[in-house]
């Protein structure tokens, strides 16, 4: 028996609407995306406006120019090891490949350097001239400096050239990392979207409230009631 029908049928045209809405949430209406899909894509854009890094870390990287350093770095094959090996060659260094082994040696600034060159072309989106530079996929290029600086970063701690690789973690974490993941994402500042921003986080308040209170008010109106 319903104790109450008018908030028992109140909580269920909640409990209907909720699941309406959901329907439109995950139904292709906006460009050709689902509202997840949509909201997913604008956060990236509003986060990769602000993530922006590599200046900063430049003038980390530039005073360790004329800073000359002998690296071990093993690959996970002898094809990315000679892929890498492109990587340390353009900046001038000499780069040894023994299968899977890649010994490099050269101006510790200047690779850093071309790997900030080549992650700024990425985060700009300008894959072209990174894979044009090497022959190779730009994806697997970013991927490569981000395996060879984390073989660079273990072999410098080896020997004791923490400056230096501390220097190096900072350039995966912030320049390779982020180009990589922000590839052919277009920036955007909050207040260009500052109405959608907000809509959607009151909106998803809201929406959280409202299946909330759709089954306190059918739990009611059904009689059932809490107690101590």
């Amino acid at each position: 028996m319903i104790a109450n029908k008018k908030e028992f049928y109140g909580g269920f045209g909640l409990f209907v609407g909720f699941f309406v809405i959901l329907f439109i949430i995950f139904s292709p209406f906006f460009n050709g995306q689902n509202g997840m899909e949509y909201l997913d894509d604008l956060y990236n854009s509003i986060s990769k406006g602000s993530a922006y890094y590599i200046p900063k870390v430049k003038k980390e990287t530039d005073t360790f120019v004329g800073n000359t350093v002998t690296m071990t770095l093993k690959m996970k094959d002898e094809k990315q090891a000679q892929q890498t090996a492109l990587l340390f060659t353009a900046a001038g260094a000499t780069a040894e490949v023994s299968g899977a082994q890649l010994d490099v040696s050269g101006d510790l600034g200047n690779m850093l350097a071309n790997c900030l060159t080549d992650s700024d072309s990425m985060y700009n989106n300008d894959g072209a001239t990174v894979s044009g530079k090497y022959g190779y996929n730009e994806r697997q290029v970013l991927y490569n400096w981000w395996t060879a600086l984390k073989a660079a970063d273990k072999d410098l701690k080896k020997q004791k050239l923490f400056a230096e690789a501390k220097t190096v973690a900072s350039v995966i974490k912030k320049t390779v990392e982020t180009s990589y993941n922000y590839y052919k994402i277009e920036p955007l500042k909050i207040t260009d979207k500052m109405g959608i921003v907000i809509f959607s986080l009151v909106f998803y308040v809201a929406y959280t409230l409202w299946y909330g209170f759709a089954i306190l008010f059918m739990f009611e109106g059904w009689g059932l009631k809490l107690g101590h």
